[in-house]
C-alpha cells in the first residue's frame, strides 16, 4: 500500500492537427489506504486519469508518483497497480482459476503452489471459492465481476484502478456489490481509485470524491462537503438528485430580486455577497420548506406543476407563474406520505439557512448553506 500523487497532470490528444486537452493540470494526493472517487459527466476525463496512473496512457505533462516514486516512465506491469474494468475483461477458455492466477503467472516469480494459495485466499474472500473450476460463460455478471476483482486482489498491489466496474450489473446486484466493494477495501486497506459517472456511487463509496468537468478538477473533498459546501455552480448542479434549483438574481441594496421572487438577505448574506451586482440563487429540493406557515420575505405562493412518486419521497415541480405554457419550474422534496396533486396551490418557504450564493460571471460559491443547524443522533452505548 501507498500514497498516490497527481502533481499537475497534462494530457492532450492530437485530433488531426488539433489539440484536445483531456487532462488539464491535475492536482490530486490521495493517501495510503484511501479510497477515492473520480466523477464527473461523460467525456470529462476522468477515465484518461486512470488510464494514465495505470500506465495504459502517457501524460504529457506533470508527474505521477506512487509511495514517493515518480512512474510517468514505468511499463504498466512495473507499476504494481491492478486495475479491474467495466467489461470485467475475462479469458473466456480459461477457468476462474486460471484467470485469476494469469498475471501472476506471467509477471511474477512465485511458485504454483503460492499463487495457488494467493487464488484461493481471494476467491474465498470474494465468495466464489465453489466456482474456481467454472468458466466465464457459465457465471452470471455479478460472478464474473468478483472474478474481476479477485483477480486484482491476488496482485497484492499498492493501488486498485476501478473503471466504472459496477456499470453492467442490474440496480439490486449494484447496490449490493457497492457495499461488498467498501467492506473488501476497508480489509485490505488498499489505495483505491475509482471512476464513475453515478453520483450515488461516488457519495456512498468515497472517502473522498474529486469532481472532473471538461478535463479540469472542479473540487476535491469529502462527499457531504461537495454536497452542502460545493466550489461553483457545476459542482453544486452535479452532485444531488435532483438538482439543486438555481435563479439568476440581482443585488437591489438588502434584496435579491429574481424574475420570479424577491429574497431578503441577512447580514451574513451581504457580508458574503459583496459589492457584487449579478449572482445565482440556489436552494437543494430537500431544503424548500412545502406548507409554511411563516410570512416572511422568504415564503412564496407557488402552483405545483408535475408531482413525482419515488415511494419513500416525492418530487414534486413548482412554479411562480403558470399562465405560461411551459412556465419556469423549480424542485422540493416532500416525505412520500404527503399529498400533493398537479394544481395545487401551495405556500414554500426558502430557508436563510439553507441557501447558496454563487458569483454570476465566474460561477464561484460566494455563501454556502450553513451547517450550523445539522441535528446531532443521541447514541445509545
Amino acid at each position: 500500500m501507498a500514497e498516490l500523487t497527481l502533481d499537475h497532470i497534462t494530457k492532450t490528444f492530437d485530433d488531426g492537427g488539433d489539440e484536445i486537452v483531456a487532462v488539464d493540470d491535475v492536482s490530486i494526493d490521495i493517501a495510503d489506504g484511501e479510497f477515492l472517487v473520480l466523477v464527473g459527466p461523460s467525456g470529462c476525463g476522468k477515465s484518461t486519469t486512470l488510464r494514465t496512473i495505470a500506465g495504459l496512457e502517457s501524460i504529457t505533462d506533470g508527474e505521477i508518483r506512487l509511495g514517493g516514486d515518480v512512474i510517468n516512465d514505468k511499463r504498466p506491469q512495473d507499476r504494481n497497480t491492478a486495475m479491474v474494468f467495466q467489461s470485467y475483461a475475462l479469458y473466456p477458455h480459461m477457468t476462474v482459476r486460471g484467470n485469476m492466477a494469469f498475471g501472476l503467472e506471467e509477471s511474477t516469480q512465485l511458485s504454483d503452489d503460492e499463487i495457488d494459495d494467493r487464488v484461493t485466499e481471494a476467491a474465498e474472500m470474494m465468495g466464489i471459492a465453489d466456482l474456481l473450476d467454472r468458466k466465464p460463460g457459465e457465471l452470471s455478471g455479478g460472478q464474473q465481476q468478483r472474478v474481476a476483482l479477485g483477480r486484482a486482489i491476488v496482485r497484492n498491489p499498492e493501488a486498485f484502478l476501478m473503471d466504472e466496474p459496477l456499470a453492467n450489473l442490474d440496480a439490486k446486484l449494484r447496490a449490493q456489490m457497492r457495499t461488498e466493494l467498501q467492506r473488501i477495501q476497508e480489509d485490505l486497506g488498499v489505495t483505491t481509485i475509482y471512476v464513475t459517472h453515478d453520483q450515488t456511487e461516488a457519495m456512498t463509496m468515497g472517502d473522498r470524491i474529486a469532481i472532473l468537468d471538461d478535463g479540469e478538477l472542479q473540487q476535491v473533498g469529502t462527499p457531504l462537503e461537495c454536497y452542502h459546501e460545493p466550489a461553483n455552480l457545476f459542482v453544486a448542479g452535479f452532485i444531488g438528485e435532483p438538482s439543486m434549483n438555481t435563479f439568476e438574481a440581482r443585488v437591489d441594496g438588502a434584496t435579491l430580486v429574481t424574475d420570479d421572487f424577491e429574497y431578503d438577505l441577512s447580514q451574513r448574506h451581504r457580508d458574503a455577497i459583496g459589492a457584487r451586482e449579478d449572482v445565482v440563487f440556489g436552494i437543494r429540493p430537500e431544503d424548500v420548506e412545502v406548507g409554511a406557515d411563516t410570512a416572511d420575505g422568504h415564503t412564496y405562493a407557488v402552483t405545483v406543476d408535475v408531482v413525482e412518486p419515488k415511494g419513500d419521497e416525492n418530487y414534486v415541480h413548482m412554479t411562480f407563474d403558470d399562465d405560461h405554457e411551459t412556465p419556469d419550474t423549480f424542485t422540493a422534496t416532500i416525505g412520500g406520505l404527503r399529498q400533493v396533486d398537479a394544481g395545487d396551490s401551495v405556500v414554500v418557504r426558502f430557508p436563510p439557512e439553507a441557501i447558496h450564493v454563487f458569483d454570476a460571471g465566474s460561477g464561484e460559491a460566494v455563501l454556502n448553506r450553513s451547517l450550523d443547524t445539522a441535528e446531532g443522533v443521541d447514541l445509545v452505548l
